[in-house]
Parts: structure tokens; C-alpha cells; sequence
């Protein structure tokens, strides 16, 4: 018996469109690393990239449960004694929503070569129009949605 390695040219990559209004951010984030790792094809190795592209749309319309929009903190440290800043989920949600779906996502894959090239192939936009129409993404339907 042997093991069937995909070659890199045979790997077909889709384009995926996924709603993020009224998701669960959490929820939302573990179903689209697992996209842009390729979990969820036959053909998955996990030493090769053969995940999906992923485009978020409606980002500023994440939900989260309990008190996480007061109480989480994202920390920023300057590397200078006392040069810690940190930010609540409201203010981010606020300012950059784009970056709240991409630092959870980014928590749920590798952190090598490997997952930086994984992670670059999201895409996530404020709004519901995003500039990807000539790739033709499809839509995902999230496993929570039957």
C-alpha cells in the first residue's frame, strides 16, 4: 500500500464567500481556518497547502457570547518597561472589524511558513461587497446553519 501525496498543480483551490452576520466569532473563525488549511478535502497532507481562498463579508456584524465585548483585551507591547497597550473587542469591532476575524483566525492555524501562506489567502471586508466577483466564490454554507 502506499500514500498518496497530491502534487502541487493538481491541487484544485477554490474561492469561498462566507456571511459573517450574526455568526459567532469563534464559531465562525475554527470553520474557516479549517478552508484555508483544506481539512475538509480527500486530499488533505499536512506538510502542503491545499486549502480554499476565503472571503468574509459583513465583518462589523460578528457576534460574541457572554460579556467578551467589554471584558476581552488585545495586547500590544512596545518592548519599552511599561509599553503595554491594550484595546477591548468593542473598540477593535469599532475601529478595524477586519482585524478581529483575522487575529482569531489566525490563532487557529500553524504558526510557520507554512500557515503565513495558508493565512494569506483570506480575505475579509467590512461591508457586504468585496472586490473578489471575477474568481466567482461560492457560497459556504457554516455547519450550524442546516
Amino acid at each position: 500500500m502506499k500514500t498518496c501525496v497530491p502534487k502541487k498543480e493538481n491541487i484544485d483551490k477554490k474561492w469561498w464567500l462566507v456571511d459573517a452576520d450574526g455568526k459567532i466569532l469563534g464559531r465562525l473563525a475554527s470553520e474557516i481556518s479549517l478552508l484555508l488549511r483544506g481539512k475538509k478535502k480527500p486530499q488533505y497532507v499536512d506538510f502542503m497547502d491545499t486549502g480554499d481562498f476565503v472571503v468574509v463579508v459583513n465583518a462589523e456584524k460578528v457576534k460574541v457570547t457572554g460579556n467578551k465585548m467589554t471584558q476581552k483585551k488585545y495586547y500590544s507591547h512596545s518592548g519599552y518597561p511599561g509599553g503595554i497597550k491594550y484595546k477591548s473587542l468593542q473598540q477593535v469591532l469599532g475601529k478595524n472589524p477586519e482585524d478581529v476575524i483575522k487575529n482569531a483566525v489566525w490563532g487557529m492555524i500553524p504558526k510557520n511558513r507554512l500557515g503565513r501562506s495558508q493565512f494569506k489567502k483570506l480575505k475579509v471586508y467590512k461591508g457586504p461587497s468585496h472586490p473578489h466577483d471575477a474568481q466567482k466564490p461560492q457560497r459556504y454554507q457554516l455547519e450550524d446553519e442546516s
